[in-house]
This record gives structure tokens, sequence and C-alpha cells, in this order.
């Protein structure tokens, strides 16, 4: 078994998926309780996760330093790793900030980088760094910026990385875990099988005979999750549909075709968008719109459970990316509220069922291959629940609103056409509440700028921008300057993730 630490960072629970995915059982512990239980379990690995905060500062998060003394390899990962150094006498200071990715230059390299390629690309999010390392470490790799990116005391086999391994977007952090787990700890590494019939079995479980109504969007989350509560509990499965208007054109369409067509279930359909305009009216605040979203599907999907009778759980495609930005874990900074997690209120009569809420979206992309789900609905574009209102900086109104969406559908089509839609993970238009100067038929306007975001990723945690080509983002852009009322120019968001999240609110 290897131990992981968690100090808080978004990625603490996927260091544990990338062993877990391989054979080797992980336990998440935190850092108060962590000495009794490594030696009352004896672990064969210690990772210390990443974190927000700074091992300098008073109240910062830390383990009782005879953990080091223990003969149990160890690997620090950024904050982890930071600890590590300040705990062993080494120094820690703030303001070598870097995110996103980085070049690796290896060093000397060793067990903990066996197969890992020189100037491989690695991704990074800290503010502060090592510059100083303890008595008994060498330098392994370094990047451009940082000098201990990654270091080892080979003696007591105590490593530390001052970049996210576990992420997908480092090209050689899988092998790194694998080295540690297998060359370095002595664990077994061999490519594990999601269960899908447990998942189902898990589910008849809990929900026995009683009645579920599912929240479904048309997104590959809500429709994986109808079918395994479907293929677990048969027509006590009610999946509804509310139209909140905030999604894209078409959706409720395409939601009513893909559960009859291939789920033989015709899903009911609440028409709620006035309903929707009006809780966002006056509302500019991000997390202010994302929970009064999750209130109003509450106060629906309970109104229609009462006209169903008997209805105990509301089932939903909540994945563990939506849970883990809204403060997943004790120590973790909360990024933002989603509206079927940190959106929900307080008090609700219905009791949640979320049956891929430990999952990423590659592992749910896989589930619904094991489900035979067609890939139109597997590799279907993410859309997120709060839908244009996020997308919508500022207040919703049905004016920007239908702007929003003609410059998304403009973004889709055009990439569609293009070819380029099943290479990217996501594209939308944003309206960014900004105004420039524009003239139009020799006159001045002074209109909104529209910002175009499409990015790359596979797990959500990390992503890049997608290098489309120049004549594409020009016709993306002239159609939507000439097409859709009120808009000035066109930008492309070119920031990655980190620091930048997948949306803009």
């Amino acid at each position: 078994m290897i131990f992981v630490i968690d100090f808080g960072s978004q990625t603490t629970h996927l260091i544990g998926r990338r062993f877990s995915d391989h054979g080797v059982p992980v336990k998440i512990i935190d850092p108060e309780e962590a000495l009794a239980q490594i030696i009352k379990t004896k672990p064969q690995g210690i990772i210390l996760s990443g974190g927000p905060a700074s091992v300098y500062e008073k109240g910062a998060p830390t383990i009782d330093k005879k953990i080091f003394q223990l003969s149990i390899p160890i690997l620090g990962i950024c904050y982890g790793w930071q600890l590590t150094a300040h705990l062993l006498n080494g120094k820690v200071i703030g303001g070598h900030k870097e995110y996103g990715p980085a070049n690796l230059n290896i060093i000397k390299g060793g067990l903990l980088l066996t197969g890992v390629d020189n100037n491989s690309i690695v991704w990074v999010s800290h503010g502060d760094t090592v510059v100083e390392i303890p008595k008994g470490f060498n330098y392994l790799a370094g990047t451009d910026n940082v000098k201990a990116a990654a270091v080892g005391d080979l003696t007591r086999k105590i490593f530390g990385v001052q970049f996210h391994p576990e992420v997908d977007h480092t090209v050689f952090g899988l092998q790194i875990l694998k080295n540690f787990a297998r060359d370095i700890c002595g664990l077994s590494w061999k490519k594990q099988e999601i269960d899908v019939k447990s998942i189902i079995e898990d589910i008849r479980k809990k929900v026995g005979s009683e009645k579920v109504i599912c929240g479904v969007s048309g997104g590959v989350d809500s429709t994986v999750a109808a079918v395994l509560i479907g293929k677990a509990i048969g027509k006590n499965l009610h999946p509804i549909y509310i139209e909140s208007g905030l999604m894209r054109l078409g959706t409720k369409e395409e939601v009513t075709d893909i559960f009859t067509k291939h789920l033989g279930v015709k899903p009911l359909i609440v028409e709620a968008k006035k309903e929707f305009l009006s809780a966002l009216t006056g509302v500019v605040d991000p997390e202010e719109k994302r929970k009064a979203i999750g209130r109003l599907y509450i106060e629906l999907f309970e109104r229609e459970a009462r006209k169903l009778k008997n209805v105990r759980f509301l089932a939903q495609g909540t994945i563990y990316s939506d849970i883990i930005e809204s403060k997943g874990s004790k120590k973790a900074d909360k990024i933002k509220s989603h509206h079927n997690v940190g959106g929900l209120p307080d008090e609700m009569n219905l009791e949640l069922l979320e049956p891929l809420r430990n999952f990423y979206k590659d592992e749910v992309r896989e589930i619904g291959k094991r489900l035979g789900l067609p890939n139109e609905i597997i590799y279907k574009q993410v859309f997120p629940g709060p839908g244009a209102a996020i997308r919508i900086i500022g207040e919703v109104t049905e004016e920007r609103l239908q702007r929003q969406q003609k410059a998304d559908e403009i973004v889709m089509q055009e990439i569609k056409e293009a070819g380029f839609f099943d290479k990217v993970y996501m594209c939308f238009a944003v309206l960014s509440n900004t105004k420039s100067t524009a003239v139009k038929g020799d006159e001045r306007a002074h209109l909104e700028v529209v910002a175009v975001r499409v990015v790359e990723s596979k797990d959500v945690m990390t992503t890049v921008w997608s290098r489309l080509p120049h004549d594409l983002m020009q016709r993306i852009s002239s159609r939507i300057v000439n097409e859709v009322p009120g808009v000035s120019r066109v930008v492309y968001d070119i920031t990655t993730k980190p620091p930048a999240t997948m949306e803009w609110e």
C-alpha cells in the first residue's frame, strides 16, 4: 500500500487514482493523523501531496518529522517537496511563481527518472521554491527557472519534485510514479479495469425498490449515470431534463433523441427558462449565479418528485473534478461552486445519488464504452451545468443570452466544418462584459468583446489551448462580428490550466 498525505492539492485524488489504476492500493490520510497511521499500517511508500499553503506561514499544514526516520520511501510533490525541504533544514522562499508547462532538464536522473526523456514537458503550479536542498539530497533535474525540480536522497529513498507527475500533461508523469511504486517501493504495477458490474450492484443495494429521478442534460456524465442507474433499478428510474434556456441551442431535442433512441426511455421535459432568467436578474457574481441555479434546479426536481410520489433519490452526473473544485478535501481551496455540488442548498428533501463522483472524465467515457453507448454520446463535448450563465460575464439577460448562444453556435459550426471538433475537448464563446470601439459601416460603435476558448484535456485537471489554424480563427471572428448584434471584436484565450480554470467563471 501507498499512503497519500493530503495537504489540499486539487490533484490529491488524482495521485491516488494513478496508483490504484495500476493495482497499487492507496489510502489518502490527513497530515494530523499521518504518523500514527503510518506506524500502525506500515505502508510500502508515502506520497506528500501538493497544496495551496506556504510552508513558512503560520498554521501551514505539516507532519511529524519522525516520518522521515521510518525507512519508508517518500515522494514529495510540489508543497510536499517544499515541506520535506523545510522540515529537513533546507530553504524555501516565495516569489518564484510558475504555472503551466515547463521543460525538465535531466541533471543526474537515477531510479526516479528512469525512462524520462531529457527536455520533456512537466506541468507546474507553485508560488514557492526550494532554493537550498537538505543535506544528503542531490539535484536530479531542473527547469529553466527552478534548479530543484527533482531531487533525491538516494540513501534514505526520500525524493521531491517541483511539478505534478500525476497530471496528464506531464508527459512522463506516469513513468515517474511507476518508478517510485515499482522500483523504489517494490510494489507490482499492472493496469486495472474499471468494474462496471460492481458500480451497478452498489446502486442496486443502495436504492433497493425506491424511485429515483435523474437530472439529465444530454452530456456524457448525466447520460452514463442514468444508464448505470437504469441497469440497476429499471423502471424506477425517471430521467428529467429541465429546460433552463441556458443550454446550447437544440439541447432539448438532443436529450429526447438520446434517451428515446438509445435507451428506450422518454425523459420528462420541464420548461423553466423564465424561472431561471428571473432567478438570475441582477446577479453578477459568478458564485451567486451558480448557487441561484443550483437552488432552482433542486426546487424544480423536488416539485417533479412530489408529482411522481414516493421518490427518495435525486441522481446526478457529478464527477470528481466537480467535487475537488468545489473544495473536495479538508485542506483544499475552493475554486468555484459547481451547481450540482457547492451550489446545492443545505437542506434537501431528496437524497443524492452520484454513482460517478469518484471518477474522472476519461474514466466516465470508458464506463460509457463498457455500457455500449455510441461514440456520439461518449465523446460529446463537455458543457457546464450552469450553461451560458457562466459564459456571460455580468448579468444574464434575454438579449445577452441570445448573443452568447449565437456566438457559441458559430464557434461550434466552424470548428466542426474544419474537422477539429473531435480533436478538442471543449470550445465555446464568452461574453466578456468589456466594451471596445469598432467601426461598422464607417460609423463608430462601442460594443461588447467576445472571447473564444478552445482547449484540449483528458481528465479536466489540466488543459492546454488548441493551436487552431489562423484561417479558421479568422472565419470564427468574421462571422461573430458580422452575425451577432452588439459585438465589436473577438479575442482568443491562450491560457493553460493552471493557472486558469476551464471556464471564465
